[in-house]
């Protein structure tokens, strides 16, 4: 956490933020320029939140269907991530067959 002091807060951008002390302290955390520019690139245009939800969100939403809508299968955290990883590529050899077809995917198929 960082801490700014000023006395001529007049200027200051953050100024809604700051106290109504003398000092007109303000405590921001050492990272918040990341969060103020991931906010300005997000909140400009309700385009990528569409995208996102298109192209991320349906993938896991189909996968978390396959599993039945319930908890991993297996314990722990290496399971767990070789139990994602199957589902994963299992989509994905589904989605291949469902978009260039079985002849499609086997010519793909270096052998």
């Amino acid at each position: 956490m960082r801490r700014y002091w000023t006395g001529n807060c007049g200027d200051c951008p953050v100024r809604g933020r700051c106290t109504t002390g003398k000092e007109r302290r303000i405590r921001r955390w050492e990272h918040e320029h990341l969060v103020e520019e991931m906010r300005d690139r997000l909140g400009g245009s309700d385009d990528l939140m569409t995208l996102r939800r298109c192209t991320v969100e349906h993938p896991f939403g189909t996968i978390k269907a396959w599993m039945g809508a319930t908890h991993f299968l297996t314990r722990g955290i290496k399971n767990v991530r070789a139990e994602m990883a199957l589902n994963v590529l299992a989509y994905n050899i589904k989605r291949m067959v469902a978009l260039v077809g079985n002849r499609g995917l086997m010519a793909a198929i270096p052998g």
